[in-house]
């Protein structure tokens, strides 16, 4: 019997969704542990640190710190190089202490969802879970990604762009336009964010300028989009060429809508899987699903999100997710438990989805010479 298949799995990193990756890498750690697989948990430090870990980290921790703590790491570097050195050379089977076949990133955010991550796997060869470089980069900017979806036809949000250095020239003229192309109330978002970090709902002109403070403190580039009076409906997808998408859920939040605090710090808000409804708006919010995956032209897994308006009953695009949470609570995973795919069948898709797409990209040539001498390998 050959060697179990060591997973790299990335968690922590410099982003103020650390704490997230976190709650997300303990359910991906604990369902990769089995006969199968055998795991190396790769911590980043809020400051940007490496560190192979011992052991998961504690459910209690909030940030990983490199230090002697209940982290356990096993060494700690300054920069990426560490996984390089992981990780080279990543052949299937090479064998070698401390080396991984295929890296699992579980990292939320800037700097390991917006494809500098990728980035970093690509040019070390390594197979890797989920979108390359130019999917994650759209799916991480929400101004870029809702510009690809309008070129596809698939239906969005109304919005405007905002920049941190525009904004303070704009002397009230950001306010009339606001109010010209959908007016109050709106909400306020970072560019470059997740988790609902930096959102604000802005329920006059007055506040516009406050709540724009608040996303510029995590980006330099801001979106002001209208305010849908409607259900949130959520939907994962699972795949590369063919995706697949499982049924719609519903988030229900307890407060004016599902923010950081409703999603992670309080208790009440209400995910009904599946969503209650009807068949045809079901398939319409799977398709589009499967369109807005496309689009962006992911791999491996996405979360979609949408708003129903209630008057309307227009289904619009709200953003999509290419490394959606893990948590207990999280909807990718429980969505997937609905349509009948649970976390260990789940994990391994996401993996045999990782190792297809690399040597799909590795039968590729990378030298060209004219007269057809080499294969270019």
């Amino acid at each position: 019997m050959g060697r179990k298949l060591r997973v790299g799995v990335l968690l922590g990193g410099r982003s103020v969704e650390h704490s997230v990756s976190l709650l997300s890498a303990r359910y991906v750690l604990e369902g990769l542990r089995g006969s199968k697989y055998e795991v190396v948990p790769i911590g980043i430090s809020p400051e940007g640190r490496w560190m192979r870990l011992r052991e998961l980290p504690a459910a209690d921790v909030k940030f990983l710190t490199g230090d002697d703590g209940p982290n356990n790491p096993v060494d700690t570097g300054p920069t990426a190089h560490d996984l390089i050195g992981l990780t080279t050379p990543p052949r299937i089977g090479s064998g070698g202490e401390g080396r991984v076949d295929v890296v699992f990133p579980v990292l939320h955010g800037r700097y390991g969802e917006d494809g500098t991550v990728q980035g970093l796997l690509e040019m070390a060869n390594i197979p890797y879970v989920g979108s390359g470089v130019l999917a994650s980069a759209l799916g991480m900017d929400k101004a870029m990604m809702k510009v690809m979806f309008e070129k596809e036809g698939i239906p969005v949000t109304d919005y405007l762009v905002v920049r941190d250095s525009q904004f303070r020239k704009t002397d009230g003229g950001l306010q009339r336009r606001v109010r010209e192309k959908f007016g109050f109330p709106c909400f306020v978002k970072p560019a470059n964010s997740g988790s609902s970090v930096g959102v604000t709902r802005v329920e006059n002109e007055v506040d516009l300028p406050a709540a724009l403070e608040e996303a510029f403190r995590f980006d330099r580039k801001a979106l002001v989009e209208e305010a849908v009076a409607g259900r949130e409906i959520e939907c994962s997808v699972l795949g590369n060429h063919e995706p697949i998408a499982s049924v719609p859920g519903e988030v229900v939040p307890h407060r004016g809508f599902y923010d950081y605090r409703a999603k992670y710090l309080e208790e009440g808000s209400r995910l009904l899987i599946p969503a209650p409804l009807e068949e045809e708006t079901t398939d319409r919010v799977r398709d589009l699903a499967v369109r807005a995956f496309l689009a962006l032209e992911c791999s491996g897994m996405a979360r979609v999100d949408f708003f129903l308006e209630k008057e309307t009953g227009r289904i619009l695009v709200n953003e999509l997710n290419t490394i959606p949470g893990f948590t207990a609570i999280s909807m990718y995973p429980r969505l997937w438990e609905a349509t009948g795919i649970g976390r260990e069948k789940l994990l391994d898709r996401l993996i045999e989805l990782a190792l297809e797409r690399h040597r799909e990209k590795n039968a590729k040539q990378t030298r060209y010479l004219p007269d057809g001498s080499a294969n270019g390998k």
